[in-house]
């Protein structure tokens, strides 16, 4: 088994890849696969058992003169022997997948418009550089996507077999992600062509020839959206995950749907399943007949692995923890994946394949964690409906009714989302080395307490979510280890919307900490790169200003009181960085203390090694200064 590894480079200041190979009996150690160096990633076997991954290792010619370029392309390594390169695209490969029982990769490259193959988009690219000309024209879609500039250049899908040239099989669009698949006998293959302009809440799922890139299947649905697809061993049918997202009316809803290439039924495969399938890939059996799949979803402040078998029954595999980067055995008997929980980084798993709530043999693997400053318990409340409702929390070390610890509260973002795996924005174990409890609390729009904490929260940005929080503090404040005097608030994304809204709703907390969040709504539709979305959830403010009137906290901003630390990226198209400018100026006209932490290279989320512990260190500084009542400590690279 081969598993991608990421570590901080030797400088602190990037990530870098490896290749690692895992013994999946769990017998032997861990080892760095035998020459592979850094850059390698994405691993995946073809049909021949060859290793096949991404990098952007340099190839030197045969005379050793000068490497060629260092764009990403694909390799292949033999058992014995070099790595030799098989595919590379001008400006890089971005994903591939490959057939399972024949020789043929679909691969996602780049096209600039008007350019219809390799050669020529090769010399587009040339002629723009030479002319230093980086402009785009935007026709159909928004022009970045949460941390990243859109184009000029498009996703394509090509199709590669090793006897003839790659056939180009379709536009993914130009906001495209890379959602691919393959036929098991390479004959089609599918991709996801990305929602537009003109209809921001409906994809196109493509099915082509993949001998001539001829379209044989196209499937879309009004108001939803397809990913994630994988084929059946036969290749009759294409299963993915469906999603409707929230509008004014109604709640968000995610299952898994199969279509059936001859006739293009599409059907529901989970009609009374009550949780969502999500976030993975479902995995289905390669055994020729056999409809069994495997998926995850958030339950209760996990991730479980569920297995649904022929007739519908869905059986979960897993009790706690987790759940991501599914794989399943020739044989459909055994998965591997990988297991992480609140207090427990990724790890390497096997788990049977039917066997209901076992618990998972965890296999040697590189640089596990092996202690943490503290413990993980769970707090427990009831929403104002009645709703039973859960969080975790974090305890440091020393916490006891002599001494209480302070608290942070940090919902997550989103809202569809769970606190479940392992994380490193807001993780709470560095709040918990330097003295405080963290409550991770999921509110209303939470995923995994099935479809009604959906509809109780509906249309409620700054509404019920709010109340779930505050109504899981209080729960947690009624311990004796947790000192109600000393507490703080902080929030990314989302959850940095609902720090704004305990900042104009509340003055109990010493401090508050609003990271790339949403401060006034209506000029949000007009700065995000997903307009249509919110426009769906809160309506036209021009007509219809009922939720920009409760929940757009810019409203209430002469109610702040509490010192504030915001934190933004400057390349964020999710959450624009108006949002942070226009909350930063109401904080200084109304004389709020106010700090603003801004990272000009990051976007929606902050990446670089190096400036998430300039992160970490920035936001205790500010809590020991408001909350511990400790000096200001301003960071030294600040």
């Amino acid at each position: 088994m081969i598993a991608s590894v990421q570590s901080v480079d030797e400088a602190g200041t990037g990530h870098v890849t490896r290749l690692w190979e895992v013994d999946p009996s769990g017998k032997d150690e861990s080892r760095l696969v035998a020459r592979s160096v850094e850059g390698d990633f994405a691993p995946a076997f073809a049909a021949d058992g060859t290793l096949l991954f991404l990098s952007g290792r340099a190839r030197t010619d045969p005379a050793g003169d000068e490497p060629d370029s260092q764009d990403v392309s694909l390799w292949a390594m033999p058992e014995n022997g070099e790595a030799r390169r098989i595919a590379r695209h001008p400006g890089g490969i971005a994903a591939f997948t490959c057939a399972a029982h024949a020789d043929a990769i679909a691969l996602t490259a780049d096209l600039l418009p008007g350019t219809a193959d390799t050669g020529t988009y090769a010399a587009a690219r040339r002629a723009r550089e030479r002319a230093m000309v980086d402009a785009a024209l935007y026709e159909e879609t928004a022009t970045g996507a949460w941390s990243a500039a859109l184009g000029p250049d498009e996703p394509h899908t090509f199709v590669l077999r090793s006897d003839g040239p790659a056939v180009i099989a379709g536009s993914q669009g130009l906001a495209g992600t890379a959602d691919t698949a393959m036929s098991p006998d390479g004959s089609l293959v599918a991709y996801t062509r990305a929602a537009t302009g003109r209809d921001p809440d409906t994809n196109t799922v493509v099915v082509a020839d993949a001998a001539t890139g001829m379209r044989r299947r196209t499937f879309s649905r009004p108001g939803h959206q397809y990913y994630r697809l994988a084929f059946t061993p036969d290749g009759s049918t294409l299963v993915c995950q469906r999603q409707r997202e929230e509008t004014y009316d109604t709640e968000w809803r995610v299952t898994l749907v199969a279509f059936d290439l001859e006739s293009g039924e599409e059907t529901d495969l989970l009609p009374e399943f009550d949780n969502w399938p999500w976030p993975g890939r479902a995995v289905l059996s390669p055994v020729p007949g056999d409809p069994t799949m495997w998926f995850t979803g958030d339950e209760r402040g996990h991730c479980p692995v569920f297995r649904r078998d022929a007739d519908g029954t869905i059986t979960r595999l897993t009790s706690s923890g987790a759940y991501a980067s599914l794989c399943v055995t020739s044989d459909g008997a055994t998965l591997y994946g990988l297991r992480s929980a609140i207090d427990s980084p990724p790890r390497v798993v096997r788990l049977d394949a039917a066997t209901p709530d076992q618990r998972p043999v965890f296999l040697n693997a590189a640089d596990e964690l092996r202690s943490l400053p503290g413990t993980l318990t769970e707090v427990h409340a009831q929403g104002d409906d009645g709703f039973p409702l859960r969080a975790w929390l974090v305890l440091p070390e020393d916490a006891s009714a002599e001494r209480p610890a302070p608290l942070v509260v940090i919902p997550h973002g989103g809202p569809q989302a769970s606190w479940s795996a392992w994380t490193s924005s807001w993780n709470p174990w560095p709040f918990a080395a330097r003295g405080y409890a963290v409550l991770l609390p999921d509110p209303a729009l939470s995923t995994g307490y099935g479809q009604r904490m959906q509809e109780r929260g509906r249309g409620q940005y700054g509404g019920r979510p709010y109340r779930d929080v505050i109504a899981l503090a209080d729960a947690a404040l009624a311990r004796a280890d947790l000192d109600a005097a000393r507490t703080a608030f902080a929030g990314w994304s989302y959850g940095g919307y609902l720090a704004n809204r305990a900042a104009t709703g509340t003055d109990r907390f010493k401090a508050i900490v609003s990271a790339a969040a949403m401060w006034n709504l209506e000029a949000l539709q007009t700065g995000t790169d997903m307009h249509a979305y919110f426009r769906k959830i809160f309506g036209d403010p021009r007509t219809r200003r009922e939720r920009y009137d409760a929940d757009s906290t810019h409203l209430d901003a002469a109610r702040m009181k509490t010192p504030m630390l915001i934190v933004h990226g400057g390349r964020d198209h999710r959450v624009s960085m108006g949002q942070a400018l226009s909350l930063h100026s109401d904080l200084v006209r109304l004389g709020v203390p106010v700090r603003f932490l801004h990272f000009p290279t990051e976007g929606h989320t902050v990446e670089a090694p190096n400036h998430i512990r300039i992160m970490y260190e920035t936001v205790l500084n500010f809590l020991d200064h408001h909350v511990l009542g400790q000096e200001w400590r301003r960071p030294a690279l600040l």
